[in-house]
């Protein structure tokens, strides 16, 4: 892989990168799109609904003209389409909830030095939260990323044939209901953590699927799963856990599966040197700094992992995916 060379100015941009992030961040946080997103008002007004200083809104939402999120008209200001079209709590494309669950990051990060020295996560394991603000904006961030995705991968999986998916630590249940969606004779079950689970009923309900995919209540890292699924699917789950707690669930989500199951893991997925793609190397960090033993794993890791948990034909689909992401799929042995 090619080294980037850097340049002073660049160095300098990535350094204080931030600041442009914390101005989205408030932007969202203080919703100020969806008062912006049916044309334009003053200052004045903006900080009236948002409830917040006249002074300090005018100042962020220049901020926000000046990154390209709003546009100034006169001395009003108005959201541009794309801004009205994800920033925006009035638009079903929102995808505030994932920029959310990264403020709520942010201090962690900047605590980073600490965990490094230390080893030790310097924050709650946001799936295992008790503080609804932040679980909401980590749940629903999932499903703004699945949903984006989703649509684009299911359709490169075949699951023709097969007729019950087990979607472990399914979240809000994105790929169950659109695994179902593609897959008219398949039913699907999300199993993970009982604080999920009005978020997974909610979710389910909008595209009227409940009675295609129910909800059982296991913390997999300690109990044992359902059994008689011909399919598992685990997303995005392999990273918050550590190599042994790996290999167990994996063998947990074999042993669920009928003979001849398919167990498909999406992760974002290291070069076996561990120094590329650049996000599942952040990636890795953000797991040390939010739990004990989480990391990004390689593909030579994910299919060793497979393999010991007794799947067979373990490989890489031909799916890309954006940020290092991919998928490795493997069946269970029929004998």
């Amino acid at each position: 892989m090619e080294k980037k060379n850097w340049t002073i100015p660049e160095l300098l941009e990535l350094s204080g990168g931030y600041w442009s992030t914390c101005a989205l961040h408030a932007g969202v946080k203080l919703d100020v799109f969806s008062q912006l997103d049916k044309g334009p008002l003053p200052a004045e007004t903006v900080a009236a609904r948002v409830k917040s200083d006249e002074r300090g809104i005018s100042m962020l939402l220049h901020a926000l003209v000046a990154l390209g999120l709003l546009e100034k008209q006169g001395e009003n200001f108005a959201a541009t389409p794309f801004a009205a079209t994800y920033l925006s709590r009035n638009s079903h494309e929102y995808l505030g909830h994932i920029i959310m669950h990264h403020h709520h990051l942010m201090a962690s990060w900047a605590n980073l030095d600490q965990a490094v020295r230390t080893g030790e996560p310097v924050r709650e394991r946001v799936s295992h939260e008790d503080v609804e603000s932040s679980r909401e904006s980590f749940l629903m961030g999932m499903f703004n990323l699945a949903m984006q995705l989703a649509p684009r991968v299911v359709p490169q999986i075949d699951l023709s044939g097969r007729r019950r998916l087990l979607d472990i630590g399914g979240g809000p249940g994105t790929y169950a209901i659109y695994f179902c969606k593609q897959n008219p004779d398949l039913d699907a079950v999300i199993c993970d953590l009982p604080t999920t689970r009005s978020f997974a009923e909610k979710t389910v309900a909008h595209f009227e699927l409940s009675d295609r995919i129910g909800f059982i209540d296991v913390d997999f890292e300690k109990e044992e799963l359902p059994e008689g699924f011909d399919v598992a699917w685990l997303s995005h789950v392999l990273h918050g856990i550590g190599p042994a707690a790996c290999e167990s669930l994996l063998k947990k989500a074999v042993t669920a599966l009928e003979p001849g199951g398919l167990v498909l893991v999406q992760e974002f997925i290291l070069d076996d040197t561990r120094d590329a793609p650049v996000f599942p190397a952040l990636f890795s960090l953000n797991m040390l700094l939010g739990t004990p033993e989480g990391q990004s794993y390689s593909e030579a890791e994910i299919v060793r992992m497979l393999q010991s948990a007794g799947a067979k034909e373990v490989h890489r689909l031909p799916i890309q995916l954006p940020n290092g992401a991919g998928i490795i799929a493997g069946t269970k042995s029929r004998g």
